[in-house]
């Protein structure tokens, strides 16, 4: 049997095309074996290559195709999975496969994902199978064309030249089976001809057999010499309607509100949120982070970014009376603590809900655990999850038994093993129950939140989740793998819009090269974990996976860290650009009498006296006690018992010395073997740097600007090359990316090369050389909104800055005169049909926002509709929705009106 393969790929000059599978005629899989195609038409872009298989030996096998670029010895695949052939039922002697090159930008890729495959394009499976027996006496073509955007009661079909194919007559079409959906199949026998064939694929009504769209441009078929069969992959349908459009809702699970709640929202409240957005025409809901962040069994603990487990969901969404089986003891006690006032207050009371829930969780324990224990439902999840559930139902037992998160003082179980581990879950301890009461809780939890999920996937609804970048540092994750993460080192943000010292989330960075020991098992773990109950995700920080900015330990604010992975600055490079680089003035506080008046005042004489050494007149040193922020922290302890006034001084000295702290112009980079240097991100805002001379002012800014944005661009490229396909391929799940702040150059590249949607907010345009971004002009390949949970509202936005609404009034929305002071109605409505109408694949809008749009729905004050400050690291995050779902799913005038904008836009159709 002869099989040649032809595909057409246009090459730019150095580059060639190869084939490589799972054949020794295609390499084995070794892409330095894979034979090199031949070029057929080097204008048009044709390549072909023949293999000889022998009879009956090889059956199927994979390929895929590479091409590699000779000039800069480097080479990319196709995208997506190997394809594969079946040679079974093809017992021809000459095979012709006329591929189609599957390029890794292809809008279309994403639909590849669960979100649309399994949900919004997901049809019923097909029994017809037109497929007829392959005959060698006649020229045999088989159809398959990869389409995903079908509507149920449509099909394909497909016209064409010959007499077979209807000779174009679109009454008389062939129509493709669906059975092995997304990919449509049918087969024809012809009689053999060597002259070309056209045809066209179509979308048909299945009762009216009416055309509801054909290609515009025909499709050929072509050969040199006659084969026996033709096997045609096709893709790319193009639609008149242009590409697919959705819209979706955000808000976090503990904001929702329904009339049998207990002060807090819950999993099963999700369902409530699910016909709400059917009943608007949204496609998706997102949600912030849902896993278990109690470490104090504070209010401190309501940050969902900061989880003990990033496998463990949190207690606080269970819903008692769904667990099932209560007594009437307990089930009247549900009863009166509904009737209490907790589930009317504004915002969520954390500390309130988690006392009273943990007490019924224990008691519900207690009357089931027999039953529980021995149950077949428990025994398959334990055994599915024990290996993140046994070290967290330890982890939380020590950190009650010893009254903190803190591993480090747990004594001999700081550090866990194995054997430990099992002694300390062991069944038959005397304190079993209090490990097992948390695995208790987790199945409950884990329940849950699945008939949420499923619920939502069998409405048609993609329910979209949230992965932080990091993990807490008092974690059961770093306790367990501590060799997984920089334990002495803090993530967090260079200084942006959100806060000029940079953000310090204070959780360890990650140590990458141990994880990619193993193929990144954590990750991959974490992502299948996740694919449970949901269909999307939100990557937090994408930009951590190309570089985290990276803090010591010693320091608080983000202006003291520094990019790593990066490429420093060597210390011969001062030397290159004539600067006489001296350590101490570069590199240590730059304290000058000068400065501390007009940073203390009044207060500059008691600052000098018990914080700072002269080493010579004029200048000053930081006493060793307190030459760091950390050291500083702990000196000046601000008590809540302080008055005010007292709390207000200590506040502005420790501010004061924490920006002595930072008047360097250049940090020691930790993470190499050499002596190098980065320089201090906003150093053209310190003394230090304004009085150099000007001729080091403009070289130091020279290796500033080369150090931020043009040294690390390909390495950061390379990195998360490396990082996020590992991530990718352990999931469906479709991809989105947060990717704002600070953005590398490559990063819309390679997150478009993944099929990884961008995040895009009109306030916080990523070109800094403009104040706001129209929504006309975000990519396809995006999620857009008006604000998130780091951000104001709308309304709250607007009412933040006139003279900048002032500006988006006239500039954006294009409106004359001035611009009113509050946010009124008809004004959220216009931002938010802005979004609409935007080319983005997806419009997110927090719900607060939605309910702007009507005097009636929205809440009254702006302000407190706000989820998160992140330039405040002690944020209580209590935001809850003022109207019970029950109610907004009544309120048919509005939610037609929102219906009708969507519908508007084409964001309604799942097609």
């Amino acid at each position: 049997m002869q099989v040649k393969f032809t595909i057409n790929y246009k090459t730019l000059i150095g580059q060639v095309l190869k084939i490589v599978g799972n054949i020794p005629q295609l390499g084995n899989n070794d892409v330095e074996k894979a034979p090199q195609m031949f070029p057929v038409d080097g204008i048009n872009g044709d390549w072909d290559f023949s293999i000889d298989l022998p009879e009956a030996k090889i059956k199927s096998f994979k390929y895929k195709y590479i091409v590699e670029d000779l000039n800069h010895k480097a080479r990319f695949f196709e995208w997506g999975n190997e394809r594969s052939l079946n040679l079974s039922k093809l017992t021809l002697e000459k095979i012709l496969i006329q591929d189609t090159w599957k390029d890794a930008h292809d809008v279309e890729n994403t639909f590849h994902s669960s979100a649309f495959s399994e949900i919004l394009f997901n049809r019923p499976k097909s029994k017809n199978n037109r497929s007829k027996e392959i005959s060698n006496s006649t020229l045999n073509l088989l159809f398959n064309l990869s389409n995903f955007r079908v509507d149920k009661n449509h099909c394909i079909a497909i016209t064409g030249s010959i007499k077979e194919l209807g000779e174009w007559d679109t009454s008389n079409v062939l129509f493709l089976d669906e059975i092995d959906f997304p990919i449509w199949t049918t087969q024809v026998a012809i009689k053999k001809t060597s002259k070309p064939i056209f045809y066209k694929y179509c979308i048909i009504d299945k009762k009216s057999k009416k055309i509801i769209t054909i290609e515009s441009e025909e499709r050929k078929i072509s050969y040199k010499s006659t084969p026996d069969a033709v096997i045609l992959n096709d893709q790319n349908f193009v639609y008149p309607t242009g590409n697919w459009k959705g819209s979706g809702v955000a808000i976090p699970v503990f904001s929702l509100r329904s009339k049998n709640g207990h002060g807090v929202g819950e999993f099963l409240d999700i369902k409530l949120l699910v016909d709400w957005a059917l009943k608007t025409g949204m496609k998706l809901i997102q949600i912030l982070p849902i896993n278990d962040t109690v470490a104090t069994h504070t209010w401190q603990d309501s940050y969902p970014y900061a989880a003990i487990s990033v496998f463990a969901l949190h207690p606080i969404y269970l819903n008692l009376k769904a667990i099932g089986n209560l007594s009437s003891k307990i089930t009247q006690e549900i009863i009166d603590v509904q009737k209490t006032l907790l589930n009317e207050l504004e915002k969520v009371d954390y500390d309130a809900v988690m006392k009273i829930k943990s007490r019924f969780y224990k008691q519900i324990y207690d009357e089931q655990r027999d039953d529980f224990l021995k149950s077949t439902e428990f025994k398959k999840f334990f055994k599915e999850n024990s290996e993140w559930l046994v070290p967290y139902a330890a982890f939380s037992y020590l950190r009650d038994l010893f009254g903190t998160p803190d591993f480090s003082k747990w004594g001999r179980f700081s550090k866990i093993s194995q054997q430990t581990l099992n002694e300390l879950t062991d069944p038959n301890s005397s304190h079993f129950d209090d490990i097992a009461v948390h695995y208790f809780i987790q199945y409950h939890l884990h329940i849950q939140l699945l008939d949420a999920a499923n619920y939502a996937r069998k409405k048609g609804i993609v329910l979209k989740g949230d992965i932080p970048i990091g993990i807490f540092r008092h974690s059961v994750d770093a306790w367990m793998e501590p060799h997984l993460y920089n334990m002495h080192s803090q993530a967090g943000a260079p200084p942006d819009d959100f806060s000029e010292e940079g953000q310090n989330w204070r959780f360890p960075t990650y140590n990458w090269a141990e994880m990619q020991k193993d193929g990144y098992k954590w990750w991959q773990n974490r992502m299948k974990k996740m694919s449970n109950y949901f269909d999307a995700f939100r990557i937090d920080h994408i930009l951590g996976f190309f570089r985290i900015w990276e803090i010591p330990e010693t320091q608080i604010q983000g202006l003291l860290g520094y990019f790593n992975p990066s490429i420093p600055i060597y210390k011969n490079e001062f030397y290159e650009k004539c600067i006489n680089f001296d350590f101490f003035r570069f590199c240590t506080p730059y304290i000058r009498e000068h400065m501390l008046g007009q940073i203390f005042g009044d207060l500059a004489g008691e600052i000098k006296t018990h914080f700072l050494e002269s080493s010579e007149y004029g200048k000053y040193y930081l006493k060793e006690d307190f030459n760091t922020q950390q050291k500083i922290e702990k000196h000046i302890d601000i008590s809540e018992s302080d008055s005010p006034e007292e709390r207000a001084k200590k506040q502005f000295i420790r501010n004061g010395l924490f920006r002595l702290v930072t008047e360097v112009l250049f940090l020691p980079y930790p993470h190499s073997d050499q002596e190098t240097f980065v320089p201090r991100h906003s150093l053209y805002k310190t003394y230090s740097y304004n009085e150099l001379g000007h001729e080091d002012q403009r070289k130091v800014m020279e290796l500033y600007n080369d150090y931020y944005f043009n040294r690390n661009e390909e390495y950061w490229k390379n990195e998360a090359l490396v990082k996020l396909p590992a991530v990718k391929e352990a999931t469906n799940m479709l991809i989105c990316g947060e990717d704002l702040g600070m953005i590398p150059k490559c990063v819309p590249s390679v997150m478009n090369d993944l099929g990884i949607l961008s995040l895009e907010i009109q306030r916080m345009p990523k070109d800094s050389n403009i104040e706001f971004t129209h929504p006309n002009d975000f990519p396809y390949l995006s999620v857009a909104t008006p604000s998130s949970h780091d951000t104001s509202t709308i309304r709250g936005w607007w009412e933040e800055d006139s003279s900048r609404s002032q500006r988006f009034y006239n500039n954006i929305l294009g409106k004359w005169g001035n611009s009113p002071y509050f946010c009124e109605p008809w004004l959220v409505k216009d931002i938010i049909n802005q979004h609409i109408f935007s080319p983005s694949m997806w419009v997110i809008f927090p719900i607060q926002d939605l309910l702007g749009m009507d005097e009636n729905l929205r809440f009254l004050w702006a302000k407190e509709e706000r989820i998160n400050n992140p330039a405040n690291p002690k944020h209580y995050w209590r935001y809850r929705l003022h109207i019970n779902l029950e109610d907004l799913i009544k309120e048919d005038e509005f939610n037609n009106m929102l219906k009708n904008m969507l519908e508007e836009s084409g964001r309604v159709s799942n097609y």
